[in-house]
């Protein structure tokens, strides 16, 4: 109800937009509206840029001084008028580092007075100009703020809170003299904004509750950041993953001032099991989500190697189970920003949405459909929901000498995998007729009809192993020649070109020109459809490991990276079983068991859109 009574209000502000010329000189300055969005009816060289500092609540080296984060503000001259906009914010740790964008931009203070020549990325000379404000606040430990990075923990992951709070009046900004600074122009609404590290602060400060925060927009996050160098009790990344990345994201001079919060890092981050701690609750933002209330346009890659589709999946789960307005748009590219894929349609997504929550502009966003997916190269479908409604849980059984489909074996019967964890995912895919020791494979016969997989698959077995520990890995294929988007290849799947189109005006030292992409396709045989790999002592639980007695056998459910992907008629459907996967994982087990697999008792649960029916018409 209270979602509700928020969204009304929205729209009745709206109303009172203007709708033609600009307002008179001898008036307040007011946003222009016309088709639908706001206008660009600000200056840009001459908006009002500020560099400011905000003490935080929290002390992330140790030094008994709280963090004083850092953060830029750029907004349209007006607002020193009368003008009240909105906040869109990206709060970052890459600005003077690893840089932002396709290009790399950093921030740069040009000619030393403090404030910023370059903003990285086009939301400035965007959206000021139609009458925003933008914020790039640096996050703990990195940039002009103090501290030190602890890579989502709750410093990195409060820090743009205090922002937000000093937007809203409650907390207190000085710039580099020590004066105060109030944000007297601010409209009480502000957005979020950011890919991948960014992303996940964005989630973070949303999770939060903290009012003022209307809407965010992640793109490609993390969202459980065990799941980002775990999978199922396997470590997919390398040892101390969150103190190597809190080195990277840190400031080269502050790097040694900040070692021994690396180290404290790689204490606790418990590499030596790859089980689930406090270390990592601390670093999920998905339970947290019930004290959301800001809206979410999200984005991700459905072939992200980087940040793995379940970051999405997982987060949209629990949106949809709180009734938090929501819109997505799934890809077929890898860790690549939708300005980069889909550049005109973005902007102008992401310009409505942002008119829509922030300005009140009652432009219908809300009513269109909830899901934009990209089928194929450049190929968009739009769906009511994700997953697409009619998906349905549907087994597909393994059977004696390979054979893939909706009826068990008739039979007790066993197949056993020997596990070799330098075997590569090329060996374990490619030709699946043949009889491999190191990986079992299963084939469907050709579809007769096309086949709609959407959501999580689950893998589903009852095994036995001769060690008492052992990974389990499982891979979809769908074989069969096609063009495909090539997320593999260099650029995930698009190609950067020499040039350049521009979103928004400019100044003397900032345009908006970007360079522009192309899509990167091949033609190949087989396409890696989905994954998944499983710690067999964390069958019972993520938290505690059980080792496994020699010769016994277990069940084993767990899931694999979500999908929606449909498999053409004339193509075959496998499923490759593995114990070790280590282009998966960089933790291959040790241990080189002997996996015996129980068919009978053994399946692939797919999300068949049409369920069973479907799967038997499409000749599974």
């Amino acid at each position: 109800m209270k979602r509700l009574s928020w969204m009304t209000a929205v729209v009745a502000a709206g109303a009172l937009l203007a709708t033609s010329a600009p307002a008179l000189a001898a008036e307040p300055p007011t946003i222009v509206v016309a088709d639908g969005v706001t206008q660009p009816v600000f200056g840009y060289a001459d908006a009002i840029r500020e560099r400011l500092f905000i003490d935080s609540t929290f002390d992330s080296d140790g030094d008994g001084l709280r963090d004083i984060i850092a953060f830029d503000v750029i907004r349209p001259r007006a607002t020193a008028n009368g003008l009240k906009v909105p906040v869109v914010m990206d709060a970052s740790p890459y600005y003077t580092t690893v840089c932002r964008g396709n290009e790399g931009e950093c921030k740069a203070d040009l000619d030393g007075d403090g404030l910023l020549d370059k903003w990285p990325l086009f939301y400035d000379n965007y959206f000021v100009p139609r009458g925003y404000a933008v914020i790039l606040l640096d996050m703990a430990g990195t940039g002009g703020s103090t501290g030190c990075p602890t890579t989502n923990a709750n410093s990195d992951n409060l820090s743009a809170k205090q922002a937000i709070n000093w937007l809203n009046g409650r907390a207190t900004a000085r710039d580099a003299a020590g004066h105060t600074v109030v944000a007297d122009w601010d409209n009480g609404r502000s957005a979020m904004v950011g890919k991948s590290y960014d992303g996940s602060l964005a989630l973070a400060t949303a999770v939060t509750g903290v009012p003022g925060l209307t809407t965010v927009v992640p793109i490609s996050p993390p969202s459980e950041y065990y799941d980002y160098v775990r999978s199922n009790g396997v470590v997919t990344r390398g040892n101390d993953y969150p103190s190597y990345l809190a080195n990277v994201v840190t400031n080269p001079d502050r790097r040694e001032y900040c070692a021994g919060v690396r180290a404290g890092l790689a204490a606790n981050d418990g590499d030596e099991t790859g089980d689930y701690t406090a270390f990592w609750n601390e670093r999920s933002y998905v339970k947290k989500v019930p004290n959301q209330t800001a809206s979410v346009l999200f984005y991700h890659g459905l072939n992200d190697d980087n940040v793995r589709p379940d970051h999405f999946s997982k987060y949209w789960a629990a949106l949809a189970e709180h009734d938090i307005p929501r819109k997505a748009w799934l890809s077929q590219e890898g860790h690549v920003d939708p300005f980069d894929v889909r550049r005109d349609v973005w902007v102008d997504t992401l310009h409505r949405w942002f008119d829509f929550w922030l300005h009140g502009v009652p432009n219908g966003i809300m009513d269109e459909p909830r899901i934009d997916l990209e089928r194929a190269a450049d190929v968009w479908e739009t769906y009511p929901d994700w997953p697409v409604p009619g998906a349905q849980p549907t087994e597909v059984f393994f059977r004696p000498g390979g054979d893939l489909g909706l009826v068990p074996a008739a039979a007790t019967a066993t197949e056993a995998v020997q596990d070799n964890p330098t075997q590569s995912q090329a060996t374990m895919v490619q030709n699946p007729d043949t009889v491999q020791p190191n990986r079992l494979a299963y084939l469907s016969e050709p579809l007769t009809a096309p086949l709609h997989v959407s959501g999580t698959p689950r893998l589903q077995v009852r095994a036995s192993a001769d060690q008492a520990d052992t990974n389990l890995g499982v891979i979809l294929v769908d074989y069969g020649t096609a063009e495909r988007v090539d997320h593999r290849a260099s650029g995930e799947g698009i190609v950067t070109l020499d040039s350049q189109d521009c979103w928004g005006e400019s100044s003397p030292t900032d345009d908006g020109c970007y360079r522009q992409t192309a899509k990167r396709v091949r033609t190949a045989d087989l396409e890696i459809v989905t994954k998944g790999i499983h710690d067999a002592a964390n069958r019972q639980s993520l938290r505690v490991a059980e080792p496994l007695v020699p010769g016994r056998a277990y069940n084993y459910d767990f899931p694999l990276l979500p999908e929606d992907y449909v498999f053409p008629a004339g193509h075959r459907i496998g499923v490759i079983l593995v114990g070790s996967y280590p282009q998966y994982s960089s933790q291959a087990d040790p241990n080189r068991a002997r996996i015996t697999f129980q068919l009978r008792s053994s399946r692939l649960q797919l999300p068949v859109v049409g369920g069973t029916a479907a799967a038997h018409a499409a000749g599974l």
